[in-house]
């Protein structure tokens, strides 16, 4: 029994295991950390691996595990939990809507990423870089899915945003995009 569980765990959820790095080096900003949580989430997937219904969706599953071990991580590393006023980052994105830049380096757009608040930073993981639809991003974040639908509104101007004052600091002329709109 123990062994045939193993086998179809190997199977069946191991395959993921790259993708769940990625995911959780985005998450946690560093690869040490990343691969705690990864093995955090695994062992968790493990553990409940028995109530685990063959044939549903196992990547959606091992998701919801990593977002709520990063939860669990992020409480649990931090005294007073870590606060944004999601309102104020909101409004900063929703006043000001720069035209992405056409060209950065892939650590500009890592650090712009890492400068969205991790709410929206992770219905933008979700849904643009992993392809989760909505519906199982709200399931994975265990918000309903119009909340799912805002913030990812949000982190993506809020990402716009950040990319343009990458671009401004490496000397690129953000409004290139403008001119050539109202030419």
């Amino acid at each position: 029994m123990q062994r045939r569980l193993r086998e179809e765990f190997e199977t069946t959820a191991m395959p993921f295991l790259a993708e769940m790095l990625r995911a959780a080096i985005r998450l946690c900003g560093s690869r040490d950390k990343a691969e705690d949580l990864v093995q955090e989430t695994y062992l968790q997937a493990w553990r409940s691996f028995e109530r685990f219904q063959t044939g549903t969706n196992c990547r959606a599953w091992l998701y919801k595990i990593l977002m709520f071990s990063h939860s669990k991580q992020r409480r649990s590393f931090a005294r007073q939990p870590s606060t944004s006023d999601l309102d104020q980052a909101g409004e900063a994105a929703l006043l000001f809507d720069p035209p992405t830049p056409d060209v950065l380096t892939a650590e500009s757009v890592k650090t712009a990423f890492d400068g969205v608040p991790e709410p929206f930073r992770s219905a933008v993981t979700l849904v643009d870089v992993d392809e989760f639809s909505y519906r199982e991003a709200s399931e994975i974040l265990a918000v309903p899915i119009g909340t799912v639908m805002s913030r990812l509104s949000r982190g993506r101007k809020l990402l716009r945003h950040e990319l343009v004052k990458h671009a401004a600091a490496m000397g690129l002329d953000t409004r290139k995009r403008e001119r050539q709109g109202t030419s």
